[in-house]
């Protein structure tokens, strides 16, 4: 009996495929959800559910930009989460005068601070070396996938992939001389 029946080789390419696809970006998906979400209590159970959908999805269809579709797939359960919470807690409540109010808008100082941050992103990525900027824009910024992105340059996927890790390393360590280490 072979170990490496031809049933196990497409789930063993599924599983790599989300380990390096989807699995790798957690950390930012919970510092977004976070971010972006403060009042989902749970952030562990949308995190595992979307991952759930985006393996389901993956087995009925290729997904082009993994990282794209989970993000979109978080993004849909914690609204759902907050609509439904949302109306529970209308529902259970008898008096909305007691009710505390919470503006959906960032104080100056969190605009301000945002602003920053995006003006400091923008001259790290002008800093790059031309090709490493325009696929640093082409992939992070306008989301094409890394293959077009290869046939729009005339270059392999792996030299994409290989300009877009150094790109986004200069970036970080541009970031982080300025005394920036997170974007959130």
């Amino acid at each position: 009996m072979s170990l490496s029946s031809p049933d196990q080789a497409p789930s063993a390419e599924r599983t790599e495929w989300f380990t390096e696809k989807v699995h790798a970006h957690e950390s930012s998906l919970r510092s977004y959800l976070h971010g972006s979400f403060p009042t989902v209590r749970d952030i562990d159970d949308v995190v595992q559910e979307s991952f759930l959908r985006v393996w389901k999805a993956r087995a009925a269809h290729p997904i082009d930009s993994a990282k794209a579709f989970l993000f979109i797939v978080a993004r849909r359960l914690a609204l759902d989460i907050i609509r439904r919470d949302g109306r529970s807690v209308i529902d259970s409540s008898g008096d909305l005068a007691s009710m505390h109010v919470y503006e959906d808008r960032p104080v100056a100082s969190e605009i301000l601070g945002q602003n920053e941050k995006v003006q400091l992103l923008v001259q790290a990525i002008d800093s790059l070396p031309p090709r490493c900027r325009e696929i640093v824009i082409l992939r992070k910024i306008k989301l094409i996938p890394q293959r077009e992105v290869a046939m729009r340059l005339g270059i392999s996927e792996k030299a994409v992939e290989n300009m877009l890790s150094r790109g986004l390393m200069r970036c970080r360590r541009f970031l982080i001389r300025r005394g920036l280490n997170s974007l959130y």
